[in-house]
């Protein structure tokens, strides 16, 4: 009997940690976007989506993940990831980033799009370089449109 609680706790426990919601870090260059399929190997532009149940999807730039958003069921996503262009391989939780759509700043799949970790960084590049700038609600509704 101890023998069946025993596995059956090993069991419980192995499915907890197989489901946790948490990011995971992007192996550039070897890891393939979920979306396009291609090669991840910007670490200004990557992204991720983590479902509920922990499932992570890498994405080679802010625009698949867009576009994953926009034929999903975004019910079922828990987190949203984005690299920042001033601190290369770092994530950031995608709705506190600010994003600039600048033709100064070329995105691996074209659309120029590119997360700052703060308003002010994206609007200094802004500034020199030219563009818009954008929040999470913001970059949705112009990518939608």
């Amino acid at each position: 009997m101890k023998k069946i609680q025993w596995i059956a706790t090993l069991v419980a426990v192995a499915l907890m940690v197989a489901c946790s919601v948490s990011p995971k870090e992007i192996r550039y260059g070897q890891d393939n976007c979920h979306y396009c399929r291609m090669h991840v190997v910007d670490k200004q532009h990557g992204a991720e989506i983590v479902t509920k149940k922990g499932k992570v999807y890498i994405y080679d730039a802010m625009e698949c993940m867009l576009n994953e958003m926009a034929e999903s069921d975004q019910e079922t996503f828990s987190l949203y990831l984005t690299n920042v262009y001033l601190n290369p391989g770092v994530l950031l939780d995608a709705h506190t980033a600010t994003y600039v759509i600048s033709e100064a700043i070329p995105s691996p799949m074209g659309m120029n799009l590119t997360a700052f970790e703060t308003r002010e960084a994206a609007e200094k590049i802004v500034e020199e370089h030219g563009g818009e700038v954008f929040d999470w609600a913001g970059i949705q509704a112009h990518f939608n449109e």
